[in-house]
């Protein structure tokens, strides 16, 4: 049976540096497994990235343009790619557009709801990498270049933070929380646990 599995988390939480092993932990198992992300994973989602993590707009505009790649993403990667038998990762999906456009710009919790009922899935499982805002600061300190989104401060991260938490307690069974805060090693050892469960 194919699955879709997300990776959640915020900025410097590590999921994007894990989400290859996970894949090829699932590929070894014998699973036909494409990767993908939002904002993109189409020709037209990766020009909406571009200007999404680069042009300054609204709150609504970028909560829109973001279920506009989303719906694109759906209708030309994710469903074709599960009806065909693989399985599909991605990283972030509709769970980013409420911690992120949601709880961290303060958008109207019910409008987002709205939007995303226009997309016609949802992951079978959600892996949502928790870690301290402080933590995935120091790591982002690393980075030369930051997007729009990299460059807000610590408190705009604690609320998205707040908001991956208030949509895993509204859903909890869809879930499984990292403490990401941890080693590589230790990370992956919690992944492979939940490998051996799906």
């Amino acid at each position: 049976m194919t699955k879709f599995i997300t990776f959640e988390g915020v900025d410097g939480a590590g999921k994007s540096t894990h989400l290859a092993w996970f894949a090829d932990a699932l590929r070894q198992r014998g699973m036909d497994v494409i990767v993908t992300r939002e904002p993109g994973g189409t020709p037209l989602g990766e020009q909406l990235r571009e200007i999404l993590l680069n042009q300054p707009m609204s709150m609504g505009a970028e909560a829109m343009l973001m279920f506009a790649s989303r719906l694109e993403h759906v209708e030309q990667v994710i469903v074709p790619a599960l009806h065909s038998g693989k399985w599909v990762i991605s990283d972030r999906f509709s769970d980013a557009s409420f911690a992120y456009q949601g709880a961290g710009r303060g958008m109207d919790w019910d409008k987002l709801k709205e939007l995303e009922r226009w997309v016609t899935v949802q992951p079978d499982l959600t892996l949502f990498f928790d870690v301290p805002v402080e933590v995935a600061r120091a790591r982002l300190a690393n980075n030369v270049s930051l997007d729009r989104f990299e460059q807000e401060q610590g408190e705009f991260f604690e609320r998205v933070r707040a908001g991956y938490h208030r949509r895993v307690h509204e859903k909890p069974a869809r879930y499984a929380v990292i403490d990401a805060a941890q080693s590589l090693a230790a990370v992956q050892q919690q992944l492979a646990a939940i490998i051996a469960t799906i």
